[in-house]
């Protein structure tokens, strides 16, 4: 197996210990910068009026705002964690950070659509490689029930940033410029990247092979084709050429892609080995259905409160704050929990609280006050509280710490694509659905051919705006039946999810498995930190490992 290198600035030399502040430096760093690219997916929604009023921009063109993103986070994770492990994870770490920070400040002085949406292409692919690399980051700092918490930590932080995202955009929209949902993120960026300089050690396998550059293009190729179609799907059409081509293409280069890392073999960028493990599959598969379920489900959430209970965004993050807080509270305690509870059992019961949590959204109505979501909002934010400390620590778990980087792109890749998924796939589904319920409601038939464009509007959160444009005469039966089909579409999407959850819930109790993980993450489960390695120091035998400037983990 390969060694793993952990090397030390200046500043940690002297710190007495391997540990201590140094590592909690990197858990903040990690978080802070998790926080502001997964911010960046829901923050950008409340400001799209905004921005279309600044630029007077097509609906084509602010997709393409949100599109480019999510874009160019989905299409290197799996690069960036393999080169992570070659080149140095906290290398590699900055750099993301360095583009993330100036494409941030790009969009943020942005001067047309074009521009922005370039912008926000490279800012995904800074904000890929820093989500790819952070939990590897993490692990390599925290060993045992310290690592269950720091996850839990990072859990928790993920689920906050996706859920702040409405309340901060509608914070900063309403009280500054949409500008700043951008600019925001370079003095808390640059604060954060100093601490990393400065403060946080570096680590690479010492006898990693070459880079797999073969791989690495096949596989962001084939990737980027996969969630751009499934990004534009809906607007090109599924059938379309260029839609039907961009997944046959992706298809093939994943062929190819799998054919050249197998005769790579070690030496390859993903060892295709680790699909024969059980547990490896399973939460690969339980984090792509938990990201469908869940992303999908809470960007609908968010449109119903703002498009159908006519709240403004910072109010609508406001009354979101049950399920953030849940969220937050609950991931908490499942990263004390990971060692002392088999993740199975976490990993299952999250995705069946989640699936109720999706079910109680039928207690809602298009009259009803928002307080009917609460049930809701408490199980799926207790859902996704408990999951994600133990999928991101089961991410890195499965493998040896020298491939630390490349399990957690993976891991951040099936999460990725599941947000692609649903997004593209459940949104579909909810504006087909709400569309042909108002065409076919009495006032839609009123409307004779222009019913299907009505909906359409209804479905994309317009239906107030419509409503604003029909007859006198029409305007009170066309809001009624746009606010009751919005909600009946949104109920019968929500079973789907909870569906999916549920699927995912049975998987997670059935394919998760304490004896596939390497033999470190066994080891530390059960409380024998330091059998599973041995650590050489540089200096002389009488120092201690943690005064020495720089000590070398090799992995049994």
């Amino acid at each position: 197996m390969m060694a793993e290198r952990t090397t030390r600035t200046p500043h940690q030399a002297a710190e007495p210990g391997a540990g201590g502040a140094g590592r909690v430096w990197t858990l903040a760093v990690v978080c802070v910068a998790t926080f502001m690219l997964l911010l960046d997916l829901t923050v950008v929604n409340v400001a799209l009026p905004d921005i279309r009023e600044d630029f007077d921009a097509s609906f084509t063109s602010l997709q393409w705002v949100l599109d480019a993103y999510a874009l160019g986070l989905a299409a290197v994770l799996l690069t960036a964690g393999s080169l992570a492990d070659r080149l140095g994870r906290k290398r590699m770490f900055n750099f993301g950070f360095v583009v993330f920070l100036l494409a941030s400040l790009a969009c943020g002085l942005a001067t047309d659509t074009a521009v922005l949406s370039v912008a926000r292409g490279i800012q995904g692919l800074g904000g890929a490689v820093l989500f790819a690399i952070g939990p590897a980051l993490i692990g390599q700092e925290y060993q045992g029930k310290d690592r269950g918490k720091a996850f839990g930590v990072f859990g928790g932080v993920v689920g906050l940033s996706i859920a702040f995202g409405p309340l901060i955009g509608g914070a900063l929209t309403d009280g500054l410029s949409w500008r700043w949902i951008f600019l925001v993120n370079v003095p808390v960026g640059l604060l954060a990247l100093l601490i990393s300089l400065l403060r946080m050690r570096e680590s690479r396998a010492e006898s990693a092979p070459a880079v797999d550059w073969w791989g690495l293009v096949l596989f962001s190729s084939a990737l980027t084709l996969l969630v751009l179609g499934l990004l534009r799907g809906e607007a090109d059409g599924w059938g379309s050429s260029p839609i039907v081509a961009m997944f046959g293409a992706s298809a093939l280069l994943l062929v190819v892609f799998t054919v050249v890392e197998r005769r790579l073999g070690e030496r390859a960028m993903l060892q295709l080995s680790l699909f024969r493990n059980v547990t490896f599959n399973g939460v690969s598969a339980v984090t792509l259905l938990c990201a469908a379920a869940t992303m999908s489900a809470l960007f609908l959430l968010v449109s119903y409160v703002q498009n159908v209970l006519a709240f403004s965004p910072w109010e609508t993050g406001l009354r979101f704050l049950p399920l953030t807080l849940t969220l937050f509270v609950a991931a908490a305690v499942a990263g004390s929990l990971t060692t002392r509870v088999p993740q199975r059992l976490l990993m299952g019961s999250s995705l069946a609280l989640i699936a109720i949590g999706l079910l109680l959204v039928a207690l809602t109505g298009p009259d009803t006050s928002w307080t009917a979501l609460l049930p809701s909002m408490f199980g799926i934010g207790l859902g996704m509280g408990l999951f994600n400390p133990p999928r991101a620590s089961l991410s890195i778990a499965v493998v040896e710490p020298s491939k630390a980087g490349m399990a957690s792109g993976i891991s951040e890749t099936f999460q990725q694509v599941g947000v692609a998924i649903g997004i593209a796939g459940f949104g579909a589904i909810f504006q087909s659905r709400v569309t042909n319920l108002f065409a076919e409601s009495e006032a839609g038939r009123r409307l004779g051919p222009d019913a299907h464009e009505f909906g359409e509007a209804v479905a994309a959160g317009g239906g107030a705006e419509a409503v604003g444009r029909a007859p006198d005469g029409l305007a009170s039966a066309l809001d009624e039946a746009a606010r009751t089909a919005f909600v009946d579409g949104l109920t019968d999407v929500m079973f789907i999810c909870a569906v999916v959850a549920a699927v995912g819930a049975v998987i997670g109790f059935a394919f998760i498995r304490t004896r596939d993980l390497h033999e470190s993450a066994r080891t530390e489960e059960h409380g024998h930190e330091g059998h599973h390695s041995v650590t050489k120091s540089t200096g002389p035998a009488a120092h201690p490992a943690g005064d020495s400037p720089v000590p070398t983990t090799a992995s049994l």
